[in-house]
């Protein structure tokens, strides 16, 4: 399934031959037991933040309250997620996640009945918090389960980047299903019933997981500690780690301005329907890109991809807020999903090389922490600009997300390159971004 663009010297080509493909990923033992229920407990994600702001909005009529809500449920996912990263290295994915699903069940129940009671705004925070600092990290331990179980099998340490690439795809996979889902259920059922699936998933789902021992990393029983920081205890110590977290969270921008402001845009021309299969055309292009990008062997590197990416994204970015058809909104959508998927593909392929085998899904965690605080806090700009100057105001954000963080990552894009490991897996990335910069 691998296909290789690009040409390099013979030497190269034969220190390191082309990179196996999905089906051998997908042939690894004990794969598909944590990937199925992963699937499942993955789609608070997906679901959450699209659930809150409809649901708000039809109670209090106001995408100002609706995006602030579903913000402070962002903010509280992004300050925790770490937090429970690191003790899942520590003490293990199951001990996290039993309590955490529960929690998230019991908090997005007390939302739901808060809302449809009309209770005041500062209600709906209080139990916005608790409903984002209890989002499984689901997605950043499948990556730490798939990086374990390929290290535990011998020749298998070629299909990491594979890997990476097919959990994007799986993560946009179920951005195609989820906005859509949630969608449907809050227009066509009931305006809670997005959130309550969004519960019911997140806890079966999770459950079913967390049961799945045999596959979760080895627990270190002590705090992880970074590579570059000289014994640092958090991964974000690591300057390449923060860069990346500054990438993700203009990711997010891109996430949380597209939510909002498409739902008002579906408002404004009457087929309030429409937001849900316009979010899936943008998240279905990063799903395809995914597909492809996993399927190439590529011979620049992963820091070279996250930068093209990234200016293709920004650069797609910069049309949203002067359209106003359909179909045209469906292409660009389809355009930046396309890009998206390059640069998160390539910013978890990058951790790899940056922390310690002990710290990775601490490391997974911030990133998705950060795409969550930038889709919190493009939920609450968007909503503010939506409610007082229409949907055209809200796809702004994207746009100024991505800029600022295009900037950070050109300006500071050195701090990505590996440091002091002697995996083959890192010997081979430092050599090919070294090749990239001749």
């Amino acid at each position: 399934m691998s296909h290789t663009v690009d040409t390099e010297s013979a030497p190269e080509a034969a220190a390191e031959p082309p990179r196996p493909g999905y089906g051998q990923l997908l042939r690894t033992p004990g794969a598909w037991t944590f990937l199925l229920p992963g699937f499942a407990a993955r789609q608070p994600f997906a679901m959450l933040t699209i659930g809150i702001v409809l649901l708000v909005q039809h109670t209090t009529g106001s995408y100002g309250a609706a995006g602030a809500v579903a913000a402070v449920t962002g903010v509280a996912m992004a300050l925790f997620a770490p937090q429970s990263g690191k003790l899942a290295d520590r003490f293990g994915q199951a001990t996290v996640l039993l309590p955490g699903v529960l929690v998230h069940a019991m908090s997005v129940a007390a939302l739901i009945t808060l809302a449809l009671a009309d209770a005041p705004l500062w209600a709906l925070f209080a139990a916005a918090v608790p409903t984002g600092a209890s989002v499984p990290q689901v997605g950043p331990m499948v990556r730490s389960r798939w990086a374990t179980a390929l290290t535990r099998t011998p020749g298998t340490s070629a299909l990491l980047p594979t890997a990476a690439a097919f959990e994007s795809v799986t993560d946009e996979f179920t951005f195609v299903i989820g906005p859509v889902l949630a969608t449907a259920l809050c227009t066509g059922v009931h305006p809670a019933a997005g959130l309550a699936a969004e519960a019911a998933l997140t806890l079966v789902g999770g459950l079913l997981f967390a049961a799945r021992r045999a596959t979760q990393p080895r627990p270190t029983g002590r705090p992880a500690r970074g590579r570059e920081a000289g014994g640092a205890a958090s991964a974000l110590a690591v300057p390449g780690v923060r860069v990346l977290a500054v990438a993700f969270l203009g990711v997010g921008a891109v996430f949380g301005g597209m939510q909002v402001s498409l739902t008002a845009f579906a408002e404004e021309i009457g087929s309030p329907g429409v937001n849900g299969p316009l979010y899936g055309v943008f998240a279905a292009g990063n799903m395809i890109s995914g597909l492809v990008f996993g399927a190439v062997t590529w011979k620049t590197g992963p820091r070279r991809r996250l930068v093209l990416g990234y200016t293709g994204l920004t650069l797609v970015s910069a049309t949203l807020w002067s359209v106003h058809s359909v179909p045209l909104f469906a292409v660009l959508g389809l355009l930046a999903g396309l890009c998206i998927a390059p640069a998160l593909i390539s910013g978890y392929t990058l951790v790899d090389g940056l922390v310690e085998p002990s710290a990775r899904t601490e490391a997974f965690t911030w990133l998705t922490g950060a795409v969550a605080l930038g889709q919190a806090a493009a939920v609450t700009v968007a909503g503010r600009l939506t409610d007082a100057h229409g949907a055209r105001a809200g796809f702004v954000v994207p746009l100024a997300g991505t800029v600022l963080a295009l900037s950070v990552l050109l300006s500071l894009q050195s701090r990505l390159l590996p440091r002091g490991s002697g995996r083959g897996t890192v010997r081979a990335m430092r050599h090919r971004e070294t090749a990239a910069v001749d």
